[in-house]
């Protein structure tokens, strides 16, 4: 295969089978940039926290000095731009038949490798800046944890979707075994050595749009947060304080939580901005992002394990939340969208999206089991199996809407009274099963169930339920689990048999 680039980018290298690119030569460009930014935040934080008779950066800035300070901001960017050349003179990439290599690093060198049946999914990344130039920068999630993923950027935007493309197809198991005679020109040069073939690139397969969130609603559910709540309290507060006490200078005193609140919410919004959802033959394809746009492939079956929420701010507007955890993505953290189905959706948006994941979920009536799971409690008639009456010595609210039901082809754990949540965890994800019981679970005759999946926010748990069934369904499901991945799918979901 050919990924992208022109024949100036190809480094010579003794592996066979393999052609050695470096990333987009603006790259220095765009990674130089967070060195200054991120000397001008220190300078910045700096002089709000500094008053009129400070002597640091706002000192040097009202002195005959203070030409110092640009000055530094030139050394510091020179010094980064410097760096980030040299870094991207040792980084380049190849693709394989089978795996995709990448090597970087100044002082401490690195190879990485990413094994394609083993990928779990691909991001085009936008950063501003990056944007500015029409770059993007590819990211590939494999299994096995968090740091496992490889960055290949900065590349054109056209480059990096059609590297995106070609490896998602040979990740389902597809070859580009289309092949045309080399063309005359400067690739025939570069390519001397290499057989008089090219592979066509793998084009786009056609995607077809789910849904997308609007933009009112994203501020809406924004505003019904506690977060929000929170942060109007505290500036009413604050407000206060300053009236009675009669000294605004206690401002500069609160001004980094301040900031700290309120960009959270302005990281939510931005993230989450735009945020479309699509299906096509490749997975499950979300884009979102207002200064830094992402365009994320899951494919199918990669999911582990996911979860539909819903606070109690959002009760009254039925709004939910999905998330999802997927091997090598782990935890998200903040307000990340990573691990991201939908920010914001009504109920049957929220299920049309888990049936992007889980088309089929064996059961008759699956709308009924997932409102049991959504809204019900021990009080709704349902397929779930709740927490026995004692349990409510150890959690008072919420031990009527703990419970559990199974499904031919999923275990799904309803838990919380005022932060509903439901957990879908597909029996061929289920990675290994627990039991927890603590003296005073073990008094009462209760305990904890737990199915252990990749790092993310989806943590599939049913607590408080009788010690007999959670050691029934510790036993059930282990079964299930080993009976459904005997017969699940290949890892190369397209390729064929023969």
């Amino acid at each position: 295969m050919n990924a992208p680039g022109t024949a100036s980018d190809v480094v010579p290298d003794r592996d066979a089978g393999l052609r050695w690119r470096r990333v987009h030569p603006v790259t220095p460009m765009v990674r130089g940039w967070a060195v200054v930014g991120g000397a001008i935040f220190i300078i910045g934080q700096q002089t709000l926290d500094g008053g009129p008779d400070d002597r640091g950066v706002v000192g040097l800035l009202t002195s005959p000095f203070w030409w110092t300070v640009p000055t530094g901001l030139l050394l510091i960017g020179l010094v980064g731009f410097g760096f980030a050349l040299l870094a991207w003179r040792m980084t380049t990439y190849a693709v394989g038949e089978e795996t995709v290599h990448l090597r970087r690093g100044v002082v401490f060198k690195q190879q990485r490798h990413a094994r394609l049946d083993r990928l779990q999914a691909v991001d085009v990344r936008q950063p501003l800046v990056a944007r500015l130039f029409g770059l993007s920068e590819l990211k590939l999630e494999v299994a096995g944890g968090s740091d496992s993923g490889i960055a290949i950027g900065y590349l054109r935007d056209a480059d990096a979707n059609e590297l995106r493309n070609e490896l998602l197809a040979r990740a389902a198991g597809l070859k580009s075994t289309v092949v045309a005679p080399a063309l005359p020109g400067p690739d025939a040069v570069a390519d001397a050595q290499a057989p008089q073939e090219r592979h066509l690139a793998a084009p786009e397969a056609p995607a077809q749009p789910v849904l997308e969130v609007p933009m009112g609603r994203l501020i809406a559910s924004l505003l019904r947060t506690s977060v929000t709540i929170f942060f109007v309290l505290f500036i009413a507060a604050l407000v206060a304080t300053v009236v009675v006490t009669g000294t605004p200078q206690i401002v500069f005193a609160v001004i980094a939580p301040f900031i700290g609140i309120g960009g959270y919410l302005f990281n939510r919004f931005s993230t989450e901005f735009a945020f479309r959802i699509a299906i096509s033959a490749d997975g499950i394809r979300l884009r979102h992002g207002l200064l830094e746009t992402r365009a994320q492939t899951i494919p199918p079956g990669r999911v582990q394990a996911v979860a539909i929420t819903q606070s109690l701010l959002w009760r009254s507007r039925d709004w939910w939340r999905v998330e999802v955890n997927v091997a090598g993505y782990g935890s998200d953290g903040g307000s990340g969208t990573t691990n991201v189905l939908l920010p914001v959706g009504t109920r049957d948006e929220a299920l049309t999206v888990l049936s992007l994941v889980l088309p089929d979920l064996g059961s008759d009536n699956p709308r009924a089991v997932l409102d049991a799971g959504l809204t019900g409690d021990s009080r709704t008639a349902g397929p779930f199996t709740g927490s026995p009456r004692n349990a409510v010595w150890v959690d008072p609210v919420g031990w009527r809407r703990q419970g559990y039901a199974v499904t031919g082809r999923a275990l799904l754990l309803r838990s919380g009274r005022l932060r509903r949540a439901l957990a879908v965890v597909p029996h061929e994800r289920t990675q290994s099963l627990g039991i927890a019981a603590g003296p005073v679970q073990r008094r009462l005759g209760v305990a904890s169930f737990e199915v252990h999946s990749t790092p993310g926010p989806v943590s599939p748990a049913v607590h408080h339920l009788a010690a007999a069934d959670a050691a029934e369904l510790l036993e059930e499901q282990s079964a299930r689990a080993r009976t459904a991945r005997a017969h699940a799918g290949p890892e190369r979901w397209m390729e064929d048999p023969r």
